[in-house]
């Protein structure tokens, strides 16, 4: 996709520029980095040698921040503003548009209630207009603003930087998941042998009731000519049918 495309480049810009940043030039990179308006990713530039040696300076608040921007929220900001950098204008809208892609990763039905909440959003009118200038124009993400509901209902978010452990748990989670679909496949399976078992010995009895009746008519019919009785025969649909001598029937007449 284009976004998709434009954040590969964005990052090897910034992770370019990380291979030489060291200090406070590393920390104002990741201020540019965290203000620009269609950079969402930044799990490269949080690898790269230099931005870690950030630990432990002086400059480690500016690490810090940059580990938030990659998987926080601006609740987490919220929490923890007074140990790291304040934000400026385009940062605070960034982490707001951040925070609305973690909400949309477990929640395809996003409360305005909720998302005036996490964001600080005081009105609905405010709200939508962020959600449609600033999330679904931005190409983060699509979906259709229920205004009746007082939903967002998502149709598509981009992904955020996978948080330490995640991809592990997501893993496991497939994991999980194959091992149970293995299982309903073998029930499956199972169920599948049992049905065409019974069906061969439905067809089995079938065949056998069958034979029996097939036997049993013609026991009669050899029984009932012997005894010259009647003449027994059988119509296409297998009903017994008797046909009475006339002659045999009829009183004879006195001379």
């Amino acid at each position: 996709m284009e976004i998709e495309q434009r954040q590969s480049e964005l990052v090897e810009q910034f992770v370019a520029l990380a291979k030489t940043a060291r200090g406070r030039a590393a920390a104002e990179l990741i201020v540019h980095a965290t203000s620009h308006r269609s950079l969402f990713a930044f799990a490269e530039l949080l690898s790269m040698p230099h931005i870690i040696e950030l630990q432990g300076t002086e400059h480690a608040n500016f690490l810090d921040l940059l580990r938030l921007f990659a998987h926080g929220t601006w609740t987490d900001y919220k929490k923890n503003a007074s140990q790291l950098p304040t934000l400026g204008i385009d940062q605070e809208l960034k982490l707001k548009q951040l925070t609305v892609l973690t909400l949309a990763e477990t929640m395809k039905v996003l409360p305005y209630d909720l998302l005036m909440k996490q964001l600080d959003i005081s009105n609905v009118r405010q709200l939508e207009d962020m959600l449609i200038n600033d999330c679904m124009y931005a190409g983060i993400v699509k979906g259709k603003l229920d205004q009746r509901r007082r939903c967002f209902e998502v149709q598509f978010a981009a992904g955020r930087d996978l948080r330490p452990g995640q991809l592990e748990a997501m893993i496991q989670t497939l994991a999980n998941c194959l091992s149970t679909s293995d299982n309903l496949l073998l029930t499956i399976e199972e169920k599948i042998k049992w049905a065409d078992s019974m069906n061969e010995l439905n067809l089995k009895h079938k065949k056998e009731i069958e034979d029996k009746a097939e036997e049993l008519r013609k026991n009669m019919k050899a029984e009932m000519e012997i005894r010259g009785t009647q003449d027994l025969s059988f119509g296409d649909d297998g009903a017994l049918v008797m046909d009475f001598e006339e002659d045999r029937v009829r009183p004879k007449r006195r001379r």
